[in-house]
């Protein structure tokens, strides 16, 4: 007598449907180092919500980690996101070069300490939280997203305590 056993049917258990949120970042500089700001724009369907803050001296790319940071953190649960960015700074350093920075103990490729680590480690936390598909944006070239994020970079440049 020969019995076969069939495998169970397996399920797997429901997708949760996670929000999907548009982001557009920029950083502005006032010198640099300087007085900066950073802001954020998020759209989430007919929902929206604007960011911004601002440092005495600082410089651009704290602003635009600054800016991506801020504006992940401010989300209450995980999602899919799609940032918009015209930082290649925060956009190559997070897809690319941060792997071979944490290889090498937080150095560059000439051994050198690698610059806002506490903010690239910061982002990179925050990343895991998230689906998050990174989208260089020319800045100033009239893409509403990212002057609408760039006018409040600024307003972050004047307005340092801005709604975070």
């Amino acid at each position: 007598m020969t019995t076969s056993t069939a495998a169970a049917p397996t399920s797997s258990p429901p997708k949760i449907a996670r929000p999907e949120v548009v982001i557009y970042t920029d950083g502005a500089c006032k010198g640099n180092p300087g007085r900066g700001g950073w802001g954020a724009w998020l759209k989430n369907g007919a929902h929206e919500k604007e960011l911004f803050g601002g440092e005495a001296l600082t410089t651009n790319n704290r602003m635009e980690l600054t800016a991506v940071i801020e504006s992940l953190a401010s989300l209450k649960r995980n999602c899919n996101i799609t940032i918009h960015t015209d930082s290649e700074y925060v956009r190559n350093g997070i897809m690319t070069w941060i792997h071979g920075w944490k290889k090498r103990g937080w150095k560059t490729a000439d051994g050198k300490p690698v610059k806002n680590m506490d903010l690239w480690q910061r982002l990179e936390a925050l990343s895991t939280l998230h689906s998050i598909d990174w989208r260089w944006v020319k800045g100033h070239a009239g893409d509403p997203g990212n002057e609408h994020a760039d006018a409040l970079a600024n307003r972050g440049v004047e307005e340092p305590g801005g709604p975070r």
